[in-house]
């Protein structure tokens, strides 16, 4: 994304080893816990909550066992999800950018229109995104946030520098949220806004980019 670091976004990494707070999630600090964002908890529940979904989505697919095969990495794309959405609402919210539903379900008509009805929409967000029906809504917000928050901070998404400024601010609000992830699902890259683990550049989350496939059983 960015030739002049070494990866998408990364500068120096924040190193969370010597923290306080960061005994593992699954541990004595915060049993039952995927991650803590900004002193607030992700259940693991929660996590697989969002994974079954999607699953049982795919099962009502007729490609059901091609989605399964290439999703394999849906519980870390959930956590991903979850905790990049909180990283995003702390970006906007510094930069002043709020989303109301109205805006949300302009986005929701005009995705509908592009896939051809709701039934369209609802296959394009599973086999695109991993995301099932009752998570749209929730998903096409970011699709609102992110724009807006680079336009509040006068960037263009579709220049490399305007990628850049927006992805400094997301750093940013990465670090501050202190973000500690269950070392089960891996360790969260402030530099880059992403799980160790999973491979999902930020920009991804709201262009409609095909998640990448890995091995199943993640």
């Amino acid at each position: 994304m960015h030739r002049r670091r070494r990866t998408a976004l990364a500068v120096t990494a924040v190193s969370l080893v010597a923290a306080p707070l960061l005994t593992a999630c699954g541990g004595e600090a915060h049993p039952g816990a995927a991650a803590v964002v900004g002193g607030e908890r992700i259940e693991v529940s929660t996590v697989q909550a969002q994974t079954a979904d999607v699953r049982s989505a795919q099962r009502d697919s007729e490609h059901s066992e091609e989605l399964v095969k290439k999703s394999g990495q849906l519980t870390r794309a959930k956590l991903h999800g979850l905790i990049f959405g909180q990283v995003l609402d702390r970006a906007a919210k510094d930069a002043g950018v709020s989303v109301s539903r109205k805006e949300v379900q302009q986005v929701r008509t005009a995705a509908t229109a592009q896939s051809g009805g709701d039934e369209g929409l609802r296959t394009v967000m599973l086999e695109q995104r991993w995301v099932a029906p009752g998570q749209i809504e929730e998903d096409l917000r970011k699709e609102v946030q992110l724009p807006k928050l680079a336009q509040a901070l006068g960037a263009d998404l579709q220049s490399p520098e305007g990628q850049q400024v927006v992805g400094d601010a997301l750093t940013k609000a990465s670090k501050a949220l202190h973000i500690d992830v269950n070392p089960r699902y891996g360790t969260w890259d402030d530099a880059k806004v992403q799980l160790s683990t999973y491979q999902a550049p930020w920009i991804s989350q709201v262009t409609a980019v095909r998640p990448e496939e890995a091995e199943a059983g993640a």
